[in-house]
């Protein structure tokens, strides 16, 4: 049966990114490097120190992602973006970008295809769900998009990885979120993170 989860690191105090993010710091005020080396310190560190949790990230067949999270353009597409991640994006499959814009879709190498969904988060649950199969779906980010999901009730596994720093503002996991009955099913403590997994009761 599908399952569809969401796949974040944030910071102690709940953000997964800071404030004034550009496109010369995607991540803005993130106590580092505004590329989160800091926050995603973790993720530096390669599959070797955290196996299980990089086994995990793209079993997804299908994913969800904010157009923030895409990239840095506003408004009309004014300009051939296809993404932070290069000419092969590590996601190998559909990719449903949310945005209020239109654009056509956008196949990369590898099997990445980004599809560009204006009509919302249910249509774009309902393409990846349709796209995904048997598999499961990743609401891939950033915060507020995870949110959007979290508040419709459409996520049934939390993936955290919480890094040991705040930033005290930006965008930030739960805000707009009512209360979720959860159960935790998993917690590993490493040096630089603390990875958490809960299962959403629906």
């Amino acid at each position: 049966m599908t399952k569809v989860t969401c796949d974040l690191t944030i910071s102690l105090d709940g953000y997964a990114a800071g404030i004034n993010q550009t496109e010369q710091r995607p991540f803005g005020e993130d106590g580092g490097d505004g590329w989160g080396d800091k926050l995603h310190a973790w993720y530096g560190e390669g599959a070797e120190q955290h196996p299980d949790e990089f086994a995990r990230m793209m079993t997804a067949k299908a994913f969800i992602m904010g157009r923030n999270m895409f990239g840095p353009v506003r408004g009309d597409w004014d300009r051939p973006w296809t993404g932070w991640w290069g000419d092969n994006p590590p996601y190998h499959g559909p990719v449903f970008v949310l945005t209020h814009h239109a654009r056509e879709p956008q196949p990369m190498d590898g099997g990445t295809t980004f599809h560009f969904v204006t009509e919302g988060i249910e249509t774009a649950f309902e393409r990846a769900r349709e796209a995904a199969g048997d598999g499961d779906i990743s609401v891939h980010g950033g915060a507020n998009t995870v949110n959007q999901y979290l508040a419709a009730g459409l996520i049934d596994e939390i993936r955290l990885h919480v890094a040991p720093l705040m930033l005290g503002a930006g965008s930030r996991l739960f805000d707009g979120v009512p209360p979720l009955d959860l159960e935790q099913v998993g917690a590993r403590a490493a040096k630089s993170v603390t990875h958490l997994i809960y299962r959403v009761r629906h």
